[in-house]
């Protein structure tokens, strides 16, 4: 299998300068008391599109050669990779289309078409997304970009890790959100060259740990699209390319509750005035509950994305204990 490595991720490093934003590394006193912790945050809700998804979008798009960029891109995602190729599309004048499912948060799909790109809607519980990609890739002539198993994307999520790592220095642990794994196996990569001591872990929503799963099996588990609020980590299995490079590289899989999300959430904007999405919030709460050690330890946390409408976020936050 040709997987992606760390001249891949500096080639993505090279491609996204001066275009995807160089977002900040946050810390908190409050959260560092309460975990006995270094932490520092990753603030990708600040990047371009709200999300990390725009580092991979981007490069994969960048990658691509002349006729294929004539012909288009077509991809699936539930949000943040939907806007992210709608953006990166827009601005390296590709058409785009995406799939994205009927239930996806409004805000998210208003503004993929706002990028410009052609949306077509499937029912996430009865139809397969990629089936349908695929479809759209042959009959249209269109170049499959997917959210995840793909080796510019994994290489160009792969970037935040590498800002992170140059900002702070070695880091003792790094926890990234896992849905398909293109986070977490980018930053895997950017880990393991920048801070080998580093342990990278993944976190998952409970209702949706099919990556810790196919861990502890030693093979790619699917499982039914979870009930989570955090919909960006819906996935129902890991990338075959993802899944290789987790095994190889990744400490371990967590997961936390919908509860420790909401919780997580509300810490995040109250102590560090950010907004941030449920599935932004993943790696925050772990640390938070320590459902992965972290005392006396140099955390990284890579908060995945802010893109949440403020009527979802108000009652998220409310509704968290």
């Amino acid at each position: 299998m040709n997987l992606p490595d760390y001249t891949d991720v500096r080639r993505a490093v090279e491609r996204l300068h001066g275009v995807a934003h160089r977002t900040p590394v946050m810390s908190s006193r409050t959260a560092d008391s309460l975990t006995g912790a270094q932490l520092f945050f990753k603030c990708e809700n600040l990047q371009r599109a709200g999300a990390f998804k725009f580092r991979g979008a981007y490069n994969a798009i960048a990658a691509l050669d002349s006729t294929q960029r004539r012909a288009g891109v077509v991809s699936f995602s539930s949000g943040n990779h939907a806007q992210a190729i709608a953006y990166a599309a827009s601005l390296l004048e590709v058409k785009a289309t995406v799939l994205m499912p009927s239930d996806a948060p409004a805000m998210k799909v208003a503004a993929t078409r706002g990028y410009g790109a052609e949306v077509v809607l499937y029912d996430r519980y009865a139809e397969d997304r990629e089936a349908i990609g695929r479809r759209l890739s042959e009959e249209r002539g269109l170049t499959l970009i997917p959210p995840y198993d793909h080796r510019d994307v994994i290489a160009g999520q792969g970037t935040a890790a590498v800002e992170l790592i140059e900002e702070t220095g070695p880091l003792d642990l790094l926890l990234v959100c896992l849905g398909g794994g293109g986070l977490t196996s980018g930053c895997a990569l950017a880990a393991k060259a920048l801070s080998p001591g580093c342990e990278v872990w993944g976190i998952e929503p409970e209702a949706g740990n099919d990556g810790q799963r196919s861990l502890q099996e030693g093979r790619i588990v699917h499982i039914d699209v979870p009930r989570t609020i955090a919909d960006g980590a819906q996935t129902q299995h890991l990338g075959e390319l993802t899944f290789e490079i987790i095994r190889r590289d990744v400490a371990g899989i967590a997961t936390v509750s919908d509860d420790a999300l909401r919780d997580a959430m509300r810490f995040v904007a109250e102590r560090m005035k950010l907004m941030i999405e449920p599935t932004g919030a993943l790696a925050v709460a772990a640390a938070l509950t320590a459902a992965v050690p972290v005392r006396g330890r140099r955390v990284g946390i890579v908060i995945s994305g802010g893109n949440v409408d403020l009527a979802r976020f108000a009652a998220l936050v409310v509704a968290a204990q």
